[in-house]
């Protein structure tokens, strides 16, 4: 079978501010976009709540995925594995612990490379997902980001 490709982007309208992510799955020929908006939240925790959301979604374990994703911050943390030593130090004075200890209970499913990608450039899915994003946050019915805390 084919690798998964999965593309991601969060926004934020200030930071804090309302909040969305956006998401497209590619899996041979099929094709899905999901998104989805929070109150009081910041740009990363967005661009990670896509990531999340996105492996979620999957019914299988054990896939082959590439995650090409705009975020610094995502691909660094991951691919220089910066994130397993946070786990290790309780993720002392680090931000996000609660999106990222999600995110590490997906991650263990499966084998994922993070590839990052210019934002607002070239790449057509990207922009789809950074359209999913904004959409969403300036979308009605936002949900309460619960493990948003100012600091």
């Amino acid at each position: 079978m084919s690798q998964l490709i999965i593309y991601t982007d969060g926004a934020a309208r200030g930071n804090p501010g309302n909040g969305g992510y956006g998401a497209v799955l590619q899996w041979g020929t099929t094709h899905k976009e999901i998104s989805g908006g929070y109150r009081h939240t910041t740009n990363n925790r967005m661009e990670l709540m896509a990531v999340i959301k996105a492996l979620q979604m999957l019914t299988r374990e054990n896939l082959d995925i590439t995650i090409y994703t705009d975020s610094a911050y995502i691909v660094n943390s991951v691919e220089k594995k910066w994130v397993f030593g946070w786990v290790k130090k309780g993720f002392a004075g680090k931000k996000n612990a609660d999106l990222w200890m999600l995110f590490l209970k997906e991650f263990k499913k499966h084998r994922i490379k993070f590839v990052w990608v210019k934002g607002h450039a070239s790449n057509r899915w990207n922009n789809r997902c950074d359209e999913l994003a904004t959409a969403a946050a300036d979308g009605g019915n936002l949900a309460e980001d619960t493990g948003y805390t100012a600091e």
